[in-house]
């Protein structure tokens, strides 16, 4: 089954482009003088020729195919236990090392003013 966009499939959007494309078109061509200004009746069937071929005649089926189910191995658990244990070690050890040299930083008293 064809990938869809936005829940549809891409043929929504092709008959979208052609049905915009046919009315730019019909504007366009309506604003002309002379003889060509009854072109746009062609156009006009091309794009409705177009739309009943892609209705009637799709190329995929109505029900999609059943998917296989998808099993998720995860080959890196050991590695990651590995990068998660040896993490929470620097963890500990930087927040030892603020402890020390932050926390329980000395507080010298300052010299009496001598007269």
């Amino acid at each position: 089954m064809a990938t869809t966009i936005l829940g549809v499939g891409s043929g929504v959007f092709i008959l979208a482009i052609i049905w915009v494309v046919t009315l730019l078109l019909c504007v366009l061509l309506s604003r002309v003088s002379g003889s060509a200004r009854f072109s746009v009746i062609p156009v006009f069937l091309l794009a409705v020729i177009l739309t009943l071929i892609l209705v009637f005649f799709p190329r995929a089926d109505e029900t999609p195919a059943p998917e296989k189910e998808i099993q998720i191995v995860d080959s890196f658990f050991i590695g990651r236990y590995f990068l998660i244990s040896i993490m929470s070690v620097v963890f500990l050890g930087s927040a030892f090392l603020a402890l020390v040299y932050h926390v329980l930083e000395p507080v010298y008293a300052k010299p009496l003013r001598m007269q």
